[in-house]
């Protein structure tokens, strides 16, 4: 039900918003225009804040979370978020933004909301999967340190000091960068997407950390993500008598459900589809490559760049480098994604 209410909000959000990090970098790098990236720079502050002080106060044990495991491959999760990343260019936009936009009505984000699960769920547990664990099982290491706190604590500061300080220097940067713009001073509407956002992603740290907590049936303690969740729910509406519902599978359809709803009531929700069968294949191939980058990477957009890097994962900041890195390549150089082009017939080519 956490899962279910959570993603309806993040739904109605997204929707009247806009949130998502490729129209942010887009709309920064190509026109100079900055008011969504820093909307998302306010919703990460916030999210780090918020989580780092779930976990100083016992609520929740991010040390559960698959981004603080003991062990990890940062070429694999570097090499995952670069496909993610221009995968994201070529979909033009993530799979949590899909999600939204399938609400609205838009049937191309069908398409790669069912591609992207079906690769994903290949990576994780299909034809992709053993080269992916023979290549995590060839590079992956175990360090000492797997946190910024944990890395503060090697020079002799407590747990909850080094927690508290490396959580107040990031966040804090980071609301003050998104705030020192005087046209997002007067963004009202964006100021309360990066609010509600970040938030958002504490509350699902709080539902499964801490209500979904129990020892004799746990839950995994996680919150928006959607590589995983996307793909379990593919999977769940064609085999719900052998699955079991779970906070990632009813998050993503509360935020279908949330984006559609929202759509409806505010008179935005139209139909669209594809212009010209390139369209489609470039839609196809990006969904592909955020699935099997995004299960390489442990997150997408989301779910490392805003709730990985929540928990101040040295993995996650590994992975989000490899999604910016992948999504400049797309957006500009020798490998950006060239606009398709309207023909005389009007359609795209």
């Amino acid at each position: 039900m956490s899962g279910l209410l959570i993603g309806l909000a993040y739904g109605a959000v997204g929707l009247l918003s806009g949130f998502c990090l490729l129209s942010s970098l887009r709309g920064w790098w190509a026109d100079g225009d900055s008011r969504l990236v820093r909307t998302y720079a306010l919703a990460l502050g916030v999210a780090i804040a918020a989580t780092q002080l779930l976990a100083a106060g016992g609520l929740v044990d991010l040390g559960k979370t698959i981004y603080l495991q003991p062990s990890f491959s940062a070429p694999l999760m570097f090499a995952g978020g670069l496909l993610f990343g221009y995968g994201m260019v070529l979909s033009n936009g993530c799979g949590s933004r899909a999600l939204v936009l399938l609400g609205r009505g838009n049937l191309r984000s069908f398409v790669v909301v069912i591609v992207l699960g079906i690769a994903a769920q290949m990576t994780l547990k299909g034809l992709i999967a053993p080269p992916r664990v023979a290549a995590l099982q060839l590079s992956q290491t175990a360090p000492k340190i797997i946190s910024l706190p944990a890395l503060l604590s090697a020079f002799g500061l407590s747990e909850t000091f080094a927690r508290m300080l490396a959580a107040s220097a990031i966040s804090g940067a980071l609301i003050i960068f998104a705030f020192a713009h005087a046209p997002f001073q007067r963004a009202w509407g964006q100021i309360a997407a990066g609010l509600a956002v970040g938030l958002l992603a504490a509350a699902g740290w709080f539902a499964t950390g801490f209500l979904g907590a129990d020892d004799f049936n746990p839950a995994a303690v996680t919150s928006l993500t959607f590589i995983a969740p996307i793909a379990d729910g593919v999977q769940y509406v064609m085999l719900s008598t052998g699955l079991t519902l779970n906070f990632g599978v009813a998050m993503v359809a509360g935020v279908f459900a949330g984006s559609l709803l929202t759509a409806l009531a505010t008179r935005r929700f139209r139909w669209e589809g594809f212009n010209s069968p390139r369209h489609m294949l470039r839609s196809i191939a990006g969904a592909a490559l955020m699935g099997a980058g995004g299960a390489m990477a442990y997150g997408c957009s989301i779910g490392q760049g805003l709730t990985g890097l929540s928990t101040l994962a040295l993995a996650s900041f590994v992975a989000v480098a490899g999604i910016l890195l992948g999504t400049a390549a797309g957006l500009r150089g020798a490998l950006r994604v060239q606009p398709l082009v309207p023909a005389q017939d009007g359609q795209a080519r």
